[in-house]
């Protein structure tokens, strides 16, 4: 999902390189046909922020590739924003855009999962839901969420087989990066590697949590960051 750049364009350059056969999601019709073409992928318009988009596109991808097998749950971030800027309005967009379209895409796909007794969830969140970012107000309050849903539903599908994972990212160069206003010089002197991730970083780490390897591997938030955050 929301792979047509960044993160998620990366994460399934990554699994196609490992012999997966992947179908992406975006809003723009034009940059997804690109890049399905890029890769190698199929690639199908949604836009994740309309009620019941993510359980729809899921059904999509699951009839055009036989099956699924992965599923990874990444949309693009909420605006920047303090808590005396946002409307309700505003909340409940986010809300839709990364909450619900988190719980729909993974609804539509545990059925086929449970069917096969065999499935990888990886939800895409972000350091912010562990460490508070300023000005993320939206992020911050709701891919923390994210965590406890991640934990909690692993408890309840792990006898089927499958494994419900976050993965945060850091510091990636990526457009959002670009969008936030994030002064690359200045932010690498923040992280302890002495660089900025790449999304080749991060998407190496999800390949491996979709893999039969990390079968063992369920419950988890873990952080792809160069040592950014400063908890345990």
């Amino acid at each position: 999902m929301g792979a047509s750049r960044g993160l998620g364009k990366a994460i399934a350059a990554a699994l196609i390189a490992e012999g997966a056969e992947v179908a992406i999601c975006a809003r723009n019709a034009e940059r997804i046909a690109a890049v399905a073409n890029q890769l190698g992928a199929e690639g199908i318009v949604c836009d994740l922020s309309v009620d019941g988009a993510a359980s729809r596109v899921v059904a999509e991808a699951s009839a055009r590739l036989g099956g699924l097998d992965i599923l990874v749950v990444n949309t693009g971030g909420p605006p920047a924003a303090t808590f005396d800027s946002i409307t309700d309005a505003g909340w409940r967009q986010a809300f839709e855009g990364l909450w619900m379209s988190a719980v729909g895409a993974i609804r539509a796909a545990l059925p086929g999962m449970r069917a096969q007794q065999h499935g990888r969830i990886i939800v895409v969140t972000s350091i912010a839901a562990k460490e508070p970012v300023p000005n993320l107000m939206l992020s911050n309050s709701l891919r923390a969420g994210l965590h406890g849903l991640v934990n909690a539903l692993s408890k309840e599908v792990a006898s089927d087989q499958i494994t419900v994972n976050a993965l945060m990212p850091g510091y990636q160069l990526t457009e959002r990066l670009i969008e936030l206003n994030v002064d690359e010089t200045k932010a690498s002197t923040t992280i302890p590697a002495g660089r900025i991730g790449t999304p080749e970083d991060f998407a190496a780490f999800a390949a491996f949590l979709a893999s039969r390897q990390a079968n063992y591997v369920t419950g988890q938030a873990i952080c792809v960051d160069g040592g950014v955050l400063q908890s345990i």
